[in-house]
């Protein structure tokens, strides 16, 4: 009997923690989920930036540059959660799952705001490198993608995934 007792008290306790850590996710500071953001769009903004220099220097056409922007932005979000996550001792495999469930949904909200700011801004895509108009054309999409996605990010983090994963690696 006491076994049994013990067991349900066990039971309850494990609820209990699940009921803390809820309740401690649940209370995300603009702050907190700003910093997850501008991790995630450090990644994004190094990768967007490197294939539109890529596809505009080699004149490749809106959709093979905005492409090879996204591909690379992809890349290099993730690249930045894993280097950290890595750092922290973490097997390769459970720290690229880490780095998935932590960022996809964030550089895929940032990916569709930078991108379709770029895409609908008339001459955007046409721009040159040495145009002074490329270039803020694409900062504004990258502030866009930041404004956009710190609440989603926020939304995540409070409900205990995407940035929320990786906290406990760091």
């Amino acid at each position: 009997m006491q076994h049994d007792g013990h067991t349900q008290h066990g039971e309850h306790a494990h609820h209990g923690d699940h009921a803390a850590q809820h309740e401690h996710h649940g209370k995300v500071s603009w702050s907190m989920a700003a910093q997850a953001t501008l991790h995630c769009l450090t990644g994004c903004a190094i990768g967007e930036v490197l294939g539109m220099v890529i596809g505009t220097a080699l004149g490749w056409g809106t959709v093979p540059t905005m492409a090879l922007a996204i591909t690379l932005a992809f890349f290099f979000g993730y690249a930045l959660t894993l280097r950290g996550i890595l750092k922290a001792g973490v097997g390769f495999r459970t720290a690229f799952r880490v780095a998935l469930a932590a960022d996809t949904l964030s550089i895929a909200v940032m990916e569709l705001i930078d991108n379709g700011v770029l895409a609908l801004w008339p001459g955007a895509m046409d721009a040159h490198l040495t145009d002074g108009f490329f270039w803020g054309v694409l900062a504004f999409a990258l502030f866009a993608a930041f404004v956009i996605t710190t609440p989603v990010n926020k939304w995540m983090i409070g409900r205990g995934k995407g940035h929320a994963v990786v906290h406990q690696y760091h």
